[in-house]
């Protein structure tokens, strides 16, 4: 198995400088594949998501078949198939977060910003999802704004917080 096929039959639709960043990251492994994850991270990080062609292109790349590189985008929560908002918002539904409201707390948000969780509001300012644990039970409930945790909420800090992203 060759670590990566030429750049014609390569359809990434990314930069000549991502392509080749990939390229070094694979030389690095005595397997390709072990660069995958890095480069659907560098893929993610261009294009904003992973889309069904880029997939097809980092399969490509790789030698593998495209459901093998969906199978991991769809089994990792830092990647996205689909455009994602300015702004990711996760809130905890861990047992702890749940006791102490976070389901509520979640409704009450899908309402303010008319999404459901799982969605992009209407202007791309923000994607709402859920998260299994945010790991820090004993502030619960608790959320995730893009790399900053917010915790102890309740529905008007959280609509704050909200409100308050551009």
């Amino acid at each position: 198995m060759s670590p990566a096929r030429s750049d014609e039959s390569c359809e990434l639709p990314v930069s000549a400088e991502t392509r080749e960043r990939i390229r070094k990251e694979m030389e690095k492994f005595p397997k390709p594949r072990g660069a995958l994850l890095a480069a659907l991270h560098w893929v993610q990080e261009e294009l904003g998501y992973i889309s069904p062609e880029a997939a097809r292109g980092v399969a490509a790349l790789f030698d593998l078949k495209p459901v093998e590189v969906l199978e991991v985008i769809s089994f990792y929560n830092l990647f996205h198939d689909a455009p994602q908002g300015r702004h990711h918002v996760h809130l905890c539904t861990n047992l702890a977060c749940s006791l102490r409201g976070a389901r509520t707390l979640l409704r009450q948000l899908e309402a303010h910003l008319g999404v459901r969780a799982g969605q992009t509001t209407p202007d791309g300012r923000i994607t709402l999802g859920v998260e299994e644990c945010l790991g820090a039970c004993a502030y619960a409930p608790m959320m995730r704004v893009d790399d900053t945790y917010h915790e102890d909420l309740d529905l008007e800090r959280a609509k704050q917080i909200l409100d308050g992203l551009e």
